[in-house]
């Protein structure tokens, strides 16, 4: 059985909470703890209904305030398939949590309140789901039970989503529903008989999840394996996650940063030998030669040449107070490799209300900018919408050691 993985996306009080517990609480995901807990809580607040947003709020400042402050990682399943939902906040001043909620989805979820349509904070999501290469979008317009069910507002709301979209308006879903009463989550809703479509959990229990064979074959080093005892004396074997593409034994690598060049002889996995891996996939890889590898090495199974770089264009989601600005120097961390780094220019900023490129010479805290960086050492680097695995980055502040910004090579 599969795992997808699913961000939702919104602005706040849109119902993003109360729809994954409902979800859960429809598909056989909450315990009966869960309950009970959900039941009394409500019935202290006085309502008349269970209140399912209890369901993910897991922090007691959360719990108090009756928002989302922080990015949950819920999990369930179905029959078809697991998934993981990041329950990500809907407040602007949170926007870096949901790009760190997002940077791993198959699929975004974005909501929309029925009464208010598309606001500014539908825009700043659309685009940073966007920006992350996010391709399989559902719009779910909730709250419907508060505008009587009307399908002349879902279509209206509708209309104004789709000239924001980049790609084809056949790819992106849109569902009128109600995470309330329950409205076309599970089944099709008898109160808006006007809507013919899929719900939502048939959505996204059948939205492709796409594994690219052909991508490049891209494997980081986390650890050398060196038993050393008696029986396996010459044992290397270097582990870590395939990041993209597939790799078979006899197939042909190049090491980075050496620029080696070896095959593999052996692919194992707790000791067990397998034929292929694939992206995501934990392996330890036994090479034919004796190589210049270690921890932060790339392993590329490569049709065309690829050469490390020291200077590289980035969009940056900045994540601190200290604005970022040029002439400052971060750690750069991509996977599991770090090098020191400078910025050299802020070339621009986004207006997340509407997309446009503002001038400026320092991003702030949730700001989104482009950026040129130098680095102390070179890294293999891609553009992010070719290749994840070598397109993305955090930087980290020198002082704090906090991640200050996620940044997506162009």
């Amino acid at each position: 059985m599969d795992l997808f993985r699913i961000a939702t996306a919104g602005s706040v009080d849109d119902g993003k909470s109360t729809l994954i517990g409902r979800l859960l609480y429809e598909t056989n995901s909450l315990k009966e703890d869960q309950l009970q807990y959900i039941e009394q809580k409500s019935h202290s607040k006085g309502l008349s209904y269970r209140d399912f947003s209890l369901a993910t709020d897991g922090l007691l400042t959360e719990r108090e305030q009756g928002i989302t402050i922080d990015v949950s990682h819920i999990y369930f399943k179905t029959q078809k398939r697991r998934f993981i939902i990041a329950d990500s906040p809907g407040h602007i001043e949170y926007t870096r949590n949901m790009v760190t909620g997002a940077s791993n989805a198959n699929a975004a979820i974005i909501l929309l309140d029925a009464r208010k349509g598309v606001v500014e904070q539908t825009r700043r999501h659309l685009y940073i789901t966007q920006l992350l290469g996010i391709q399989q979008l559902i719009f779910a317009i909730n709250k419907m039970d508060l505008v009587d069910y009307d399908q002349k507002v879902f279509n209206q709301i509708k209309s104004e989503i789709e000239p924001l979209l980049n790609k084809p308006k056949d790819q992106a879903h849109y569902l009128p529903i109600s995470a309330l009463k329950g409205d076309n989550l599970i089944t099709p809703s008898k109160t808006m008989d006007w809507y013919s479509g899929k719900s939502l959990i048939e959505i996204i229990e059948t939205l492709p999840l796409e594994v690219n064979t052909n991508a490049l074959g891209i494997m980081q080093v986390q650890y050398v394996i060196r038993p050393q005892l008696e029986n396996l004396h010459d044992y290397r074997g270097f582990a870590g996650k395939i990041k993209s593409g597939t790799f078979k034994p006899g197939d042909q690598i190049t090491v980075f940063p050496s620029g080696q060049k070896t095959h593999i002889k052996a692919i194992e996995r707790y000791g067990e030998p397998l034929e292929e891996v694939l992206e995501n996939d934990n392996a330890a890889f036994l090479l034919a030669d004796e190589v210049d590898a270690s921890r932060g090495s790339v392993f590329v199974r490569q049709s065309e040449a690829l050469l490390p770089q020291k200077k590289i264009n980035a969009t940056v989601c900045w994540m601190q107070n200290e604005q970022l600005e040029a002439g400052k120097k971060y750690w750069l961390q991509q996977g599991v490799q770090t090098v020191l780094t400078k910025v050299d220019a802020i070339h621009s900023k986004v207006d997340l209300g509407n997309g446009a490129q503002l001038s400026g010479q320092a991003l702030h805290l949730n700001d989104i900018g482009e950026t040129a960086l130098t680095l102390a050492q070179p890294i293999l680097a891609e553009a992010y919408h070719h290749n994840k695995a070598l397109g993305a980055f955090i930087l980290i502040d020198q002082k704090t050691f906090n991640t200050a910004g996620v940044g997506f090579i162009h």
